[in-house]
């Protein structure tokens, strides 16, 4: 049975409706955050980057990070407004919170000593809370509460991104083509 071996509280500034995980040291990614962001999916995949779409335009979101050492249980989707999953590459094992307008956060996540591939599964409370404090005065602070579970991917296995279960419009595509 797979276990927790570190778990991190960190808080995350949202701008714009975003942030993101990404290499802690961006000059490992290809396209940095916050480059090409959209604000159509709730998870978002790009090599060494993970972004994530909030409910609110400004705010500071509560997240925990887990590391775990295999794949963590199956999260029961009635306990999640929003929960999705991805695969992800670390060229270092080190990633980091960035925002749209602050860039880099001070915490380091370390996944592991050396960069490779993990799973992430994000799952996230408090949506229409974050959504409600877009449409007043000043910003909020830990309406939004994050679950972001990393794990080492299985070698070997097809990449696919998931959302509530069914494949993201991408793996679709692949698919169809493959």
């Amino acid at each position: 049975m797979a276990e927790v071996i570190r778990r991190q509280h960190i808080d995350a500034d949202v701008e714009h409706h975003g942030f993101g995980f990404q290499e802690s040291d961006d000059a490992d990614v290809p396209v940095p955050f916050p480059d090409d962001f959209t604000d159509r999916e709730f998870l978002n995949p790009f090599p060494g980057r993970l972004d994530i779409r909030s409910a609110g335009h400004t705010h500071t979101a509560s997240i925990t990070v887990e590391v775990w050492n295999g794949p963590p249980p199956e999260p029961d989707s009635t306990e999640w407004d929003e929960h999705a999953e991805a695969d992800f590459e670390s060229s270092r094992g080190e990633v980091a919170v960035w925002s749209m307008g602050l860039g880099r956060a001070g915490d380091v996540i370390t996944l592991a000593d050396s960069g490779g591939s993990w799973r992430v599964r994000v799952g996230c409370l408090g949506r229409r809370a974050a959504a409600a404090l877009s449409e007043q005065e000043g910003t909020g602070h830990g309406a939004e509460k994050y679950l972001v579970r990393f794990w080492p991917a299985v070698r070997g296995a097809s990449a696919h991104l998931s959302v509530h279960g069914r494949p993201h419009a991408a793996t679709r595509a692949s698919r169809a083509t493959a």
